[in-house]
């Protein structure tokens, strides 16, 4: 009928993915965290409260129990954050404790991925941590993994496993949806983008959105 508008029953897939250039957002803050014993106070959450301090000389003695993750003495201590989403991983950094027990911090095993078989210390590694040097901040190369868990694990010794801060840096791993757009019976494609890409930043705001067709849209047109 003339005049009328038509409504467009779009079934077009759609990737969402967050910027590859801002790599600025410490992820880690967003998480939860958990250790496989915790020393005294230490709990997990400490070493993701977005605090790099370090204790070095000689602290008072709550000094590093205020500000640092430590497990107990234990076999094959681990610590595990859960990112509660899906990112490529490209950086972790970690901040040593600086007053002592350099140990502590060294042979840690970076492991990330989507699994929690064995707490989650069974995902690909990323990195091993050399001797870090006291209160210092140390950055490793991850490369893009892909993951929502974030472990430290130090496999097959005994003693404590320490973390004044983990930092974790990367992108929002691409989504999947679907959309319903209203359009003109003769929409072009390029105009049809437009109006899709309007629609998902209505509810997408501060993404940067990136519009492909995995299959060409289709749909049916009503009156």
């Amino acid at each position: 009928m003339e005049g009328l508008s038509y409504l467009f029953l779009l079934l077009g897939v759609f990737s969402i993915q967050g910027s590859s250039v801002n790599l600025k957002e410490n992820l880690a803050l967003k998480g939860t965290a958990v250790q496989s014993s915790t020393y005294y106070t230490c709990g997990a959450a400490k070493a993701i409260d977005g605090i790099r301090y370090s204790p070095s000389g000689t602290p008072h003695p709550d000094e590093t129990h205020t500000y640092c993750s430590i497990t107990s003495n234990q076999l094959n201590p681990w610590w595990r954050l859960d990112l509660l989403d899906y990112y490529y991983i490209y950086k972790v950094t970690i901040t040593n404790r600086g007053d002592c027990c350099l140990e502590q911090t060294t042979g840690v095993e970076i492991r990330i991925g989507n699994s929690l078989v064995n707490n989650g210390n069974s995902n690909p590694r990323c990195a091993v941590t050399s001797p870090v040097p006291a209160g210092s901040t140390v950055s490793f190369s991850c490369g893009g993994m892909e993951g929502r868990y974030v472990n430290m694990y130090i496999p097959n010794i005994q003693k404590h496993l320490t973390l004044c801060e983990v930092e974790v840096y990367g992108t929002a791993k691409k989504q999947v949806i679907r959309v319903q757009v209203k359009a003109a019976e003769n929409v072009d494609e390029a105009e049809l983008k437009v109006l899709v890409l309007n629609k998902l930043n209505q509810t997408l705001r501060d993404k940067d959105v990136i519009l492909t067709w995995r299959m060409q849209p289709n749909g049916k047109v009503f009156q």
